[in-house]
């Protein structure tokens, strides 16, 4: 039989979002909804949401897990329920129609601005240096290069089609 962190992605990915029981070398064992799988240490991520708690993260080193066993597939609501915990509470707050407006809105706005723009799904890709994820606002660029960060935070933060966000309290 085939070690856990000898499997290949392909087969760790058919895992994520199923509600799986996990065991490792020391007899312990660990339930929970398989977030991902990390490609490198084989580790997989576990998240429980309850009610009256809220979710909880763990992480099971690759090197230790012996199996892993499905105890229940997981849905669209169940996926989407995972991924609002990682997401900023105000990208939650916006439709994906809006969320699409925005994004078409700044990337017209780079465009005016003679600065190269490629969409990669719902990320916007600028000169192949920097990226804007949802929901396109100055915080949400991402690049190494401190001086192309500053430039583009700056143009989008002078977007005048962009809408304000809803407050939220945090």
């Amino acid at each position: 039989m085939l070690q856990w962190s000898s499997r290949s992605p392909q087969h760790w990915h058919e895992f994520v979002n199923q509600e799986v029981c996990v065991s490792t070398g020391d007899q312990q064992r660990f339930e929970g909804r398989v977030f991902t799988v990390d490609p490198v240490s084989a580790s997989v991520v576990l998240m429980s949401i309850q009610e009256n708690k809220g979710p909880s993260v763990r992480v099971i080193l690759g090197h230790t897990v012996t199996d892993v066993q499905i105890l229940s597939r997981g849905t669209e609501e169940t996926e989407r329920q995972m991924e609002s915990v990682f997401l900023p509470d105000r990208a939650q707050i916006l439709s994906v129609d809006e969320l699409k407006s925005r994004r078409e809105s700044l990337r017209l706005w780079l465009e005016k601005n003679r600065v190269p723009v490629t969409e990669d799904g719902e990320v916007l890709c600028v000169a192949n240096a920097l990226t804007i994820s949802a929901p396109y606002r100055p915080g949400d660029c991402s690049s190494s290069n401190e001086i192309i960060l500053a430039r583009i935070q700056s143009l989008v933060e002078s977007n005048p089609g962009a809408e304000p966000l809803p407050e939220t309290s945090q």
